[in-house]
């Protein structure tokens, strides 16, 4: 039995070895002004809030800009490319001081961010990349690297087969994130590089198919690939909604979630970890959502002139311990 202290112990070891008004739901915009000079207006578009990891983002880039004295325009994009591009476009015509967004999707951007160039509105980008015809439509991005995500998946993955003494063909289901997404796309990428290059002869993804990144989407998409291949011993899934999500599928088939399916997610989100002190989720390979504080300082610099870093990595946070320890609670050892 896994004692609080050492439960505490390994989940710090996985975080560091895995380490729209007009079609868009807009807040309303939070003021402030420092030592009496005009404040920096930010208008922000959100993916939206289809999982824990995304909620707590929102959070923190609300939290940062109240902080920063700055006056924030949020917007819920509510996971459609069209309800994000009207926002921008709201904000073009608002005549914001700096535009930021995550991303709903990887292309189909270049227009609207070529209106906000012309009219002379920065851009930065966090949690996820876009691709676009010209690298200047757009000064910075703020993220973690997904690629390697899912390189420390497939690593961690290694140990939980090695520590659950599993013999012989793995055979892997993985739930994608949103399709012509950033990380959707990385992570596996990621995964497929380690597995390509050092399990050739014994890892197989067996079936593979978007949960949208969402609770309901996982549990839909497992009961089909439970139906379709129901020798599965290996979930990779892209985020811990998703893998919260298939785990009540995998229960309704009869099958012990973390023992008859082992489990390696991204995100490490307290109800991820309720599980993984469940038992049911093997492993979590953290991804910081706690972008906001360093959204806010590349602001200020993109508004003085300053030049910023093409890309800029999300700090090494204790996100992860924090949300272990909130989780532990719920449980007795």
């Amino acid at each position: 039995m896994l004692n609080r202290r050492n439960f505490l112990t390994a989940a710090v070891g996985v975080a560091a070895a895995t380490g729209l008004a007009a079609c868009a739901k807009e807040d309303g915009a939070s003021s402030a002004s420092a030592g009496g000079s005009k404040a920096i207006t930010l208008g922000f578009s959100q993916v939206g809030s289809e999982s824990g990891w995304r909620t707590a983002n929102s959070d923190s880039v609300k939290s940062a800009a109240k902080e920063a004295g700055y006056t924030l325009k949020f917007s819920d994009a509510q996971q459609k490319q069209e309800n994000q591009i009207s926002a921008i476009r709201n904000y073009i015509a608002q005549k914001v001081d700096v535009i930021a967004f995550s991303p709903v999707v990887v292309t189909g951007w270049d227009a609207v961010l070529k209106e906000a160039k012309a009219a002379k509105i920065p851009v930065v980008l966090t949690d996820r990349s876009v691709e676009t015809s010209d690298d200047s439509l757009f000064v910075t991005l703020v993220g973690s690297d997904f690629t390697d995500e899912g390189r420390r998946a497939a690593k961690i993955l290694e140990k939980v087969l090695e520590k659950a003494g599993h013999k012989g063909a793995v055979k892997i289901a993985q739930l994608e994130g949103t399709t012509g997404a950033a990380p959707a796309i990385e992570r596996a990428k990621g995964f497929k590089e380690v597995m390509e290059a050092d399990h050739a002869d014994d890892w197989k993804v067996v079936v593979s198919q978007t949960g949208d990144f969402t609770r309901a989407g996982g549990k839909q998409v497992m009961a089909a690939f439970l139906q379709s291949n129901p020798d599965i011993n290996v979930l990779f899934a892209h985020n811990d909604d998703m893998a919260i999500g298939a785990i009540q599928s995998i229960e309704a088939a009869g099958k012990k979630p973390g023992k008859d399916i082992l489990i390696v997610s991204i995100d490490g989100v307290k109800d991820g970890f309720v599980a993984m002190s469940e038992g049911k989720i093997n492993a979590i390979v953290e991804c910081n959502p706690l972008l906001g504080p360093q959204l806010m300082e590349v602001v200020k610099k993109v508004k003085d002139g300053e030049t910023v870093e093409r890309w800029i990595k999300t700090k090494e946070s204790d996100f992860m311990q924090d949300q272990a320890k909130d989780a532990l609670p719920t449980r007795k050892y």
